[in-house]
């Protein structure tokens, strides 16, 4: 069985992810506003990864005994000052996802749920993958610069993921 104060954080981070999917949601409609499908489809694959990370903590909290409970889910902006800006954006709340993901680890320590802290490994796996590959994609927005020609050549790097 699980917690009242897992179920509760799990809860919080399930939401969380549901957002996550939501922000690249938008950012993947900017993109593609821009003419950058590439770079929009890269966003599409995030969403989809965001939404099976929710699924995951939805699942978990089901099988061990918990209520899901489902919040409303704040709106995402809708506009950056471009391509390198949802680039930042990305890294910037991905590193904040990490630190959530930290906080239910040490959670699930303080309250002795062995199964939690178990499931919650693959979670500080996945932030270090993310991470990487969002940082990848911020030096390359940032080494194109200004130049549109190097931005399409990296839309198209982009575009291959998931192929």
């Amino acid at each position: 069985m699980i917690g009242k104060k897992i179920t509760e954080a799990f809860n919080s981070q399930l939401n969380a992810e549901l957002y996550s999917s939501y922000l690249y949601l938008s950012m993947s409609a900017y993109l593609a506003s821009r003419n950058l499908p590439g770079f929009a489809g890269w966003m599409r694959v995030q969403v989809k990864e965001e939404l099976q990370h929710a699924m995951k903590f939805y699942d978990h909290i089901i099988a061990r005994g918990g209520k899901v409970q489902l919040t409303a889910i704040d709106s995402p902006p809708m506009k950056w000052d471009g391509a390198l800006a949802v680039a930042e954006h990305t890294c910037k709340h991905e590193k904040k996802v990490t630190g959530l993901i930290n906080d239910l680890v040490s959670l699930a320590k303080s309250e002795g749920d062995s199964e939690s802290g178990k499931f919650l490994q693959w979670f500080v796996d996945e932030q270090v993958e993310e991470e990487e590959n969002v940082g990848k994609v911020l030096a390359m927005v940032e080494k194109a610069g200004d130049s549109q020609s190097e931005l399409q050549a990296v839309d198209r790097e982009l575009a291959k993921r998931g192929k």
